[in-house]
């Protein structure tokens, strides 16, 4: 069985052949940590938790990367704003990888092998700015440093654009010291004794750079998997290619993936829209394994069209699942009892009749096939539920599959509380407002209620109206 992924350099379906055969090299954009983690970012990771989880479960050796930018124009204008004094940026970097490390750990997302900071790769990020200098694909104008997109002929591979139709690109900004309006910055200058001092002055990385050198510096010249969210294709992935194959010849990247947005009425969900929820806001209302379930119900290079009564349909269908697996011991059956944010690196299970390997479970296998075309985790969940009544009737394999559930998709499966949802006077309000919409047959007006009382926690069940 041989894993498939969308690989967005060749726009289809590919088998994954790694580099080396079983040490897979995985790169995924981190964040900038200047606000709270949104549901945008939960469905990142939780998408390429589930692919480095699914790897490992295959037997591969994985080294997974995932950096934080600790140092950026979003983080100082911050300081500024909260300090008056930018050189404390890192007192809010620092803040927010705190608490988007707690929410990661709250969706059951596994920790990256590495997840360095730029801020403490400043020396590895002048060398490869250097090393492209030297190359000829970028120039020093008045202290910045540029690269000199033109001087790659490949630009435009990854968003497929034709570098001649890039000028009208919105981000491509003017600015008198570049040469080309296409160059991008590797190195910004700042006043002396600012920051960090390089050959050509003080300064601070542009944003593309710093993933370019920390791949490389903690994964190797060509990597397997490089991922992240789609609104990254263009400038930021097409820019690390430029560099990266700039300095150190084709083939930075064999396979590229991209998980499609969260929308609210059709719009990306993003803090420069404000049209966002944090994740700490929805874990005040949802398990954030609800949450974990919701992301993986729809396929993640899909656009997600996020409601409150589609959330509050995946708690439902996510408690039915946790009371199906909770009716049987699975330690009679000689399963080791797994914590609820935990994971084993390893398939086997040791039942009563010896050591057994995950995967020669039936219906395993019959799991295994779609989260392998692609990661289609909703035909995955599908084959589940088909096979639900099945599984009842065989305690082993039921027990089988809760250990795979765990293991592989970070749904551990364990009974969630039923949580009484005080009846407040907004509440109240609500659904006297639905019954009178309903009654008038205003369903449309009833609909939009009832996802105001989801976001409350309260579940509006309808009566029939005569």
């Amino acid at each position: 069985m041989n894993l498939k992924i969308y690989n967005t350099l060749t726009r289809k379906k590919e088998a994954f052949i790694p580099i080396k055969p079983d040490e897979i090299k995985l790169y995924v954009c981190g964040i900038t940590p200047y606000d709270y983690a949104h549901l945008g970012h939960g469905r990142v990771y939780v998408i390429f938790d589930l692919l480095y989880r699914l790897l490992k479960f295959m037997g591969k050796q994985v080294k997974y990367v995932r950096n934080f930018t600790d140092i950026d124009d979003k983080l100082i204008k911050k300081a500024v704003e909260q300090f008056n004094d930018e050189s404390r940026y890192q007192e809010i970097a620092n803040q927010f990888i705190a608490a988007y490390l707690e929410d990661m750990a709250q969706l059951n997302c596994l920790n990256p092998d590495e997840q360095p900071k730029v801020t403490e790769n400043i020396p590895e990020i002048i060398d490869f700015i250097q090393g492209l200098i030297d190359k000829g694909n970028a120039y020093i104008a008045n202290g910045d440093v540029y690269y000199a997109v033109r001087s790659f002929s490949d630009y435009g591979k990854l968003s497929k654009r034709d570098i001649d139709d890039l000028q009208s690109v919105e981000r491509v900004q003017l600015n008198e010291l570049k040469e080309d309006p296409l160059d991008f910055a590797l190195w910004k200058s700042t006043k002396e004794g600012t920051f960090w001092q390089a050959p050509w002055g003080w300064g601070r990385p542009g944003w593309h750079i710093e993933c370019s050198a920390l791949a490389r510096k903690f994964l190797g010249d060509h990597i397997d998997i490089h991922a992240g969210g789609m609104d990254l294709i263009f400038p930021h992935h097409e820019n690390e290619i430029a560099q990266s194959e700039g300095l150190l010849g084709p083939n930075f990247a064999n396979y590229w993936m991209h998980n499609a947005f969260i929308q609210i009425n059709k719009e990306k969900m993003s803090k420069s829209l404000g049209n966002f929820f944090t994740l700490r806001q929805i874990f005040e209302q949802y398990d954030p394994m609800v949450i974990r379930f919701y992301l993986l119900s729809q396929k993640y290079d899909n656009p997600l069209e996020f409601t409150f009564k589609d959330l509050q349909d995946a708690k439902k269908t996510y408690r039915r699942l946790c009371n199906v697996f909770a009716e049987v011991d699975c330690d009679h059956y000689g399963f080791s009892k797994l914590p609820v944010m935990g994971v084993r690196s390893s398939r086997e299970a040791k039942t009563d009749s010896g050591t057994k390997d995950l995967i020669e479970y039936p219906l395993i296998q019959k799991l295994l096939e779609p989260l392998l075309d692609d990661l289609n985790t909703p035909k995955m969940l599908s084959v589940l539920h088909d096979n639900i009544s099945l599984l009842q009737e065989s305690p082993e394999e039921l027990c089988a599959v809760k250990e795979f559930m765990t293991v592989v998709l970070g749904l551990p499966l364990e009974l969630i509380p039923e949580e009484k949802v005080a009846i407040t006077p907004e509440i109240a309000k609500l659904i006297k407002e639905r019954e009178n919409a309903r009654t008038q047959k205003d369903w449309a007006r009833a609909d939009a209620i009832r996802d105001e009382l989801a976001a409350l926690g309260f579940d509006d069940k309808d009566t029939k109206i005569s």
